[in-house]
């Protein structure tokens, strides 16, 4: 259970994933979140089902999808009855206000891992801050960016200016 959609998702599924599971490593798990950023859908949806078909193939993404879907429909269907009547409460508001500042933390510290990540010499470097200011300069679909890096991660690579 997490508040804050699929980003606030991310620390829990590179740990239950890659440190528990060992279902998948943590390069997958960033190429799993790239193209779920890129597909309809919500990332967290996405990226289980991914790896459920890794693990499964059709049945398992199947399975996958269901298992993150189902129970968050029925939390949010009960939330959602109870929530209305609540939202206005001073102790509700100041709880959600709270939360939010807890979800900025977790996102910012699954960023902060895939940075570390990805980000290994000093092309990815350029390519990350060309990316970063584009995207905080424009209004483009994150497909868009995914493309850019794809096609320049590409070009850097037959250039030589990065490894294979």
């Amino acid at each position: 259970m997490t508040f804050g959609g699929g980003y606030a998702m991310l620390p829990i599924i590179e740990r239950e994933i890659v440190d528990k599971r060992h279902w998948a490593e943590l390069d997958e798990i960033m190429d799993y979140y790239a193209v779920g950023q890129c597909t309809p859908g919500v990332i967290a949806v996405n990226t289980a089902t991914f790896i459920g078909y890794k693990l499964a193939g059709v049945p398992g993404g199947i399975a996958a999808t269901i298992g993150v879907v189902f129970p968050s429909l029925i939390i949010i269907t009960v939330i959602a009855s109870v929530l209305t009547a609540f939202a206005e409460v001073p102790a509700v508001k100041s709880a959600f206000a709270g939360i939010r500042v807890c979800v900025c933390v977790l996102i910012f510290n699954s960023v902060m891992k895939l940075y570390k990540k990805a980000i290994v010499d000093k092309a990815s470097l350029a390519l990350f801050i060309i990316v970063f200011i584009l995207a905080v300069l424009l209004d483009v679909s994150p497909v868009v960016f995914v493309i850019i890096c794809a096609l320049g991660g590409i070009s850097l690579t037959r250039l030589g200016v990065r490894g294979k």
